[in-house]
């Protein structure tokens, strides 16, 4: 049993009942539209639903619309929220491209995550070294060995400049798979490399919140995380079936 079931459990009520409260689409007025980003209301709302119920662990909390709810120590246990990962998606109604993602790092790795797919009442969750689950069956990342077999997630951050540098780039990336999609959600997208569906999520200037907890699920179903953390909570995030995956790609690289 892993020493952080209290933790789970409470990760696991507070992502249920955002879900429930998403579902019902209460509240889809829009705060913001700047630049390629949207914020609605649901999202301070479900995340309002998420932080009351994980601070009674005590832990700080680092989540997309409010920031940290204290200064964080990074050495130890600290949450890490997305209340809706894929908001364009959840505004357009394209069903199942959303979800709620909350995390538990420490020391810059992550312990344990849980996704809820609320619209498809899918619930990934992993504790690192304890395994990964969907809807409480265990699930394993794929046995894919090749980049060039591989599916690959991945998509254009917030911040994207979609210069002609940046755009060849991605395509050179991209040309060495045998598919890309592109979902709109890293967290989503990230679960699915845990479940075998897909082989591989990347993704450059990804806000930390956005990859937290399907990295834990990742490493929980026996994929490979890679991170390199960047200021304001970016990073580049690399979430692959295996290792062998990981050092087949970095090697072409060289």
């Amino acid at each position: 049993m892993s020493n952080y079931e209290k933790e789970l459990s409470i990760a696991l009520k507070a992502a249920k009942k955002a879900g429930d409260y998403l579902v019902q689409r209460s509240n889809l007025h829009v705060d913001s539209q700047e630049g390629k980003d949207i914020k609605l209301a649901a999202d301070r709302e479900s995340e309002s639903i998420i932080v009351d119920i994980l601070s009674q662990t005590g832990f700080p909390i680092l989540s997309e619309e409010c920031g940290a709810t204290e200064e964080i120590d990074w050495k130890k246990n600290y949450w890490i929220v997305d209340p809706i990962d894929g908001t364009v998606n959840y505004f357009r109604r394209l069903e199942g491209l959303s979800c709620v993602s909350i995390a538990l790092w420490n020391n810059d790795q992550p312990i344990l995550g849980v996704v809820n797919r609320f619209e498809l009442d899918q619930v990934f969750t992993g504790v690192v070294g304890y395994g990964a689950f969907l809807n409480g069956e265990p699930i394993k990342t794929s046995a894919m060995k090749y980049i060039s077999q591989a599916i690959l997630t991945t998509g254009f951050p917030v911040g994207c400049d979609y210069s002609s540098k940046s755009l060849q780039a991605f395509i050179k990336q991209a040309q060495r798979f045998k598919k890309v999609r592109m979902l709109g959600t890293a967290a989503l997208m990230g679960a699915l490399v845990a479940s075998g569906q897909v082989d591989a999520y990347i993704e450059d200037d990804i806000m930390l919140w956005d990859i937290a907890a399907a990295a834990a699920i990742v490493l929980s179903a026996g994929g490979e995380f890679i991170y390199r953390p960047f200021a304001d909570n970016k990073c580049q995030c690399r979430l692959f079936a295996s290792k062998m995956l990981a050092e087949e790609y970095d090697a072409e690289i060289i």
